[in-house]
């Protein structure tokens, strides 16, 4: 709680508190939130929530992982209404799983009441039926559990997503292909609960042990892509340090290229299945190194035109190396014209204006600014505003105004915070170049008739 934001503490504490109004007010007006007969109902749901909730997938968010337990509130909405709703969802606060703290657990606890008292009330709102239902009188239940579901997820993922925001103080990433791919997997989970309701009515308490198998069928599902996505990270990450092994003075450029990129992208408007794209082709736009001969890359003076040809040609050998890896998606554009030009002097191709692909033109940017708040052994690190009013300079020339505009506001909200000084590298290694093609201020010597 210390470690909390006051607004992340201001947000837990009046979570906390309006479920424990809804809970207090149930008991109040109603003598008690659940009838005696309904007891064992509560029990049996209460225990396959805790069962699912204790043991939840981790997805790509520090420290947030998802359940299905949601589907045991969803249950109760039909079987005992929303004050048991609010009672099954509460029981989050007993979880076992390893290592989750109290504060952690209290929230959890309290979204998934409020989330399952909100839900029962628009379920009996539209006239759903409480209790165990009839078979000849199910499908009248469908509609109101529908809506009440629509209104559990979006609220779920709201509140959690809001916590993790104030939390983190960064913009939380739902870890699906997009928002409402999520929204629409998650929905269809919720299913579950309306299948333990329909069970109840023929084998009543073993409907939730026959419901185990399928939600736990889908907490795979969620643990199977984190591994797909974290696998993705790795490849990434692996062609990035033997990059960076090869061209010394650049150590970190990838990353930050990485972030400054998705910080345009996500200015300019750019969906997070795009931005999670642009970030894998800022992480790899100089992948192509690897195709130029360590010489070039580390000479000390001016290139001959067959090594600067060498240089030119990096952003198409890194085409040729990432060209089988699927994820990428618009990446590969990113990576292949990163070093073109607005006013079409640029390479490989020599493209011009709306001729650029979108991710290139949104990496040029970020390449250019690093390189120039950058430590180089030729030179110190530029100050952010100098460097960019250099951006500014170029714009329409070297890069798109659109995209230098949106990174200058994005800098303006997220100050940019420059990289540490590289150490220089081991006394065996070979002299620091003294050029940067990244850089718009340094243009590389080129010697020619040798």
């Amino acid at each position: 709680m210390r470690d909390l934001p006051w607004a992340a503490r201001v947000y837990l504490v009046a979570v906390i508190g309006a479920a424990a109004a809804l809970i207090v007010r149930s008991a109040v007006t109603s003598g008690a939130p659940v009838a005696p007969e309904d007891l064992d109902v509560l029990l049996v749901l209460a225990l396959l929530f805790l069962v699912c909730e204790s043991m939840p997938t981790l997805l790509n968010v520090d420290q947030f992982a998802v359940s299905v337990s949601f589907s045991a509130s969803l249950a109760a909405v039909v079987l005992i209404g929303p004050d048991g709703a609010a009672l099954v969802g509460l029981t989050a606060v007993l979880s076992v799983r390893p290592g989750l703290p109290l504060i952690k657990r209290l929230f959890n606890g309290a979204q998934f009441a409020i989330c399952g008292y909100v839900a029962g009330h628009v379920y009996k709102a539209l006239d759903g039926r409480v209790g165990v239902p009839q078979v000849d009188a199910f499908d009248d239940l469908i509609g109101p559990y529908a809506a009440a579901t629509a209104v559990f997820v979006p609220l779920n993922i709201a509140l959690t997503l809001t916590m993790i925001g104030l939390a983190t103080r960064v913009r939380a990433e739902v870890p699906m292909r997009g928002m409402a791919q999520f929204l629409l997997s998650y929905l269809g989970y919720g299913t579950f609960g309306l299948l333990v309701a329909g069970l109840w009515a023929t084998v009543q308490s073993i409907s939730a042990v026959l419901v185990l198998l399928p939600l736990f069928v889908a907490r795979w599902a969620f643990g199977q892509y984190h591994a797909q996505q974290r696998s993705y990270d790795a490849t990434i990450a692996a062609l990035c340090q033997a990059v960076e092994t090869k061209d010394y003075y650049t150590r970190g450029h990838c990353t930050r290229v990485s972030h400054a990129s998705s910080m345009i992208a996500q200015e300019i408007g750019m969906g997070l299945e795009r931005v999670r794209a642009i970030r894998y082709a800022g992480m790899l736009h100089d992948v192509g190194k690897l195709g130029v001969p360590t010489k070039v890359l580390q000479k000390d003076g001016p290139l001959t035109e067959e090594e600067f040809a060498a240089i030119q040609l990096h952003p198409m050998r890194g085409l040729e190396i990432v060209r089988g890896i699927g994820f990428l998606d618009e990446a590969y554009a990113g990576i292949m014209h990163h070093h073109e030009k607005h006013d079409g002097t640029g390479y490989p191709m020599g493209l011009a204006g709306d001729e650029i692909p979108e991710f290139a033109k949104v990496i040029a940017v970020a390449d250019a600014f690093d390189s120039m708040t950058s430590d180089r052994s030729y030179r110190g690190a530029r100050p952010v505003p100098e460097a960019i009013e250099e951006l500014r300079k170029s714009a329409g020339t070297h890069f798109d105004p659109v995209m230098v505009a949106a990174f200058i506001r994005a800098l303006e909200r997220e100050p940019w915070q420059p990289p540490r000084r590289v150490e220089p590298p081991p006394p065996d290694a070979a002299e620091a170049p003294i050029k940067d093609h990244d850089d718009p201020t340094m243009p590389i010597q080129v010697v020619t008739g040798q």
